[in-house]
């Protein structure tokens, strides 16, 4: 898949196969779109091209709203649209200027003069240029005059798409891992940075990966301890791990921040630096304030046996 940023630089599209859209998390509802892409381009013999944008726009339109919570970083989202087999994704970056182009404007000197397209898939509900004043029905009016197919996602698959992507938010944060990853598709993952923490961890005899996120706009999930996945590059060589998470403020040691600590099993090795990816396979429990030490490391002793077993059923 070929990733294009300047859309000043754009190549010559082949019979080009379009849709809008954030894609936010790639998950299986958007599959249902990308096969409908794939089937338009492989009808005419074109190219398949998502369209998407970076910030998102509401972080423009509307900063003051609540804040964004990504299922997806761009790098994740391009990964993830890679292994769809989609030929280019084109990053939009959407600022005021490009927000305030009139929907004519968007129609004839964005989609029409950039890609060409041969066929634009667009769902029922979507709306472009100022104001949103531009939609299907524009579209519709003007696609003979500028020669391209359109193909509507209907009301239905729109809706599902929808309530799909808030499932799947609502379940991540409720911790129920197993619903998110059902309607994603695949195991909700993150990546991040491992720094130097406390050495707590290390002293109970549990040394913790501590992450920290490059994008603060992911999503993570609810506090608690979790089975995982861990993925990490180490001498060249992509490592496939298993382990047990902690996403919480430490409430033992009566801590106030919130931390990403992972515990990676039969693994001694110093990452500090290194970016480690980490898949959720399953939630194990709450977040727990124990009396004393000793009572924290039989507990932790019992979520690492949950967290084999459940990676080695996985």
């Amino acid at each position: 898949m070929q990733v294009h940023r300047d859309l000043d630089h754009l190549p010559d599209f082949n019979r080009a196969v379009i849709t809008i859209g954030t894609f936010d998390g790639v998950h299986a509802g958007h599959r249902y779109i990308l096969q409908q892409l794939e089937q338009a381009a492989t009808a005419c013999n074109g190219e398949t091209v998502i369209i998407t944008f970076d910030p998102h726009p509401r972080e423009v339109l509307a900063p003051q709203a609540n804040p964004i919570r990504l299922l997806t970083t761009l790098p994740e989202k391009i990964q993830l649209l890679a292994q769809q087999g989609i030929d280019h994704l084109v990053v939009v970056p959407f600022n005021r200027a490009f927000s305030e182009l009139s929907a004519m404007e968007y129609l004839e000197d964005f989609l029409i003069s950039r890609f060409k397209p041969h066929t634009i898939i667009i769902g029922y509900d979507h709306r472009f240029g100022h104001n949103r004043e531009g939609g299907l029905e524009l579209l519709e009016a003007e696609q003979h005059k500028y020669g391209f197919q359109l193909i509507e996602i209907p009301q239905q698959v729109v809706h599902d798409l929808t309530v799909s992507s808030t499932k799947i938010r609502n379940s991540l944060q409720e911790g129920h891992i197993t619903l998110a990853n059902e309607l994603l598709g695949y195991p909700y993952f993150l990546s991040g940075i491992v720094i130097h923490g406390d050495k707590m961890g290390r002293q109970l005899g549990y040394p913790t990966a501590n992450l920290q996120l490059p994008d603060q706009r992911k999503l993570i999930p609810a506090e608690g301890i979790y089975a995982v996945k861990v993925q990490l590059t180490l001498d060249q060589e992509v490592m496939h791990l298993n382990g047990v998470m902690s996403i919480g403020t430490r409430p033992t040691f009566n801590g106030s921040d919130l931390r990403l600590e992972v515990h990676i099993f039969d693994f001694d090795a110093d990452i500090y630096g290194r970016e480690l990816s980490v898949s959720f396979i399953d939630y194990i429990r709450a977040n727990l304030k124990f009396d004393d030490i000793k009572a924290l490391i039989t507990q932790m002793d019992k979520d690492s046996e949950i967290a084999r077993a459940k990676c080695a059923a996985f």
